[in-house]
């Protein structure tokens, strides 16, 4: 699996997730899924799940915060952070997601658009006390119970053609393209042809037809 950043950023970028989520909703007095949703729409997501190392590595989650207020054009108070010695279940809930973010590589609107920031807060107990692998399986399971359909059949409906109509269009046999719709072949095993053929069709680019959670 391609993960979305070098390793090297990624115990580091836990703790500024973290540490950001947990500082936005106790210090600014933020809901959760507020202040996500700045977080998205700011574009410093975009850098994070990037690896801008600026982003990564360059600043505090504290700082992050106010990279996303200012990006955002909110008004906001410097207050000083009030750490404390237990992580909150705000902190562990940007700790574990920045962990499935780098381990599949999607874009944050991307997971959040399946599984909302609040249902992923909600995992901590008992998720906070297991192996960090047996979060990244349940999220697995709610994001692929959230959306059934691959990226493919999402794709290929968006732009209103059949899969007929697709397989005459890209020259990939109407089977395959059954098969990879309903999972009975893996799309990311797919010959680059294929790709290329499909996402020309599809007028998209080939790692849009990729499944991050096969």
């Amino acid at each position: 699996m391609i993960h979305a950043y070098d390793k090297t950023y990624l115990d580091k970028a836990r703790t500024s997730l973290g540490r950001m989520l947990d500082y936005a909703v106790y210090d600014l007095k933020y809901d959760i899924e507020d202040f996500f949703t700045l977080f998205i729409i700011s574009g410093v997501s975009a850098r994070f799940e990037k690896g801008d190392f600026t982003v990564l590595v360059g600043m505090s989650g504290v700082e992050l915060a106010f990279e996303v207020l200012e990006r955002s054009n909110a008004e906001y108070k410097r207050i000083r952070p009030n750490y404390t010695v237990d992580r909150s279940e705000e902190f562990w809930t940007g700790w574990a997601l920045a962990y499935y973010q780098w381990s599949t590589s999607m874009r944050f609107s991307e997971i959040i658009r399946y599984i909302p920031i609040k249902d992923i807060l909600a995992l901590y107990s008992p998720y906070h006390e297991m192996d960090i692998r047996q979060f990244v399986d349940k999220m697995n399971e709610l994001y692929k119970a959230a959306k059934p359909e691959t990226n493919f059949k999402i794709l290929r409906k968006n732009i209103g053609v059949s899969q007929r109509e697709l397989a005459e269009l890209s020259g990939v046999p109407l089977r395959t393209i059954q098969q990879y719709e309903q999972r009975q072949k893996n799309i990311n095993k797919a010959q680059g042809e294929y790709l290329v053929a499909l996402s020309r069709v599809l007028h998209c680019e080939t790692c849009d037809l990729i499944e991050k959670v096969e």
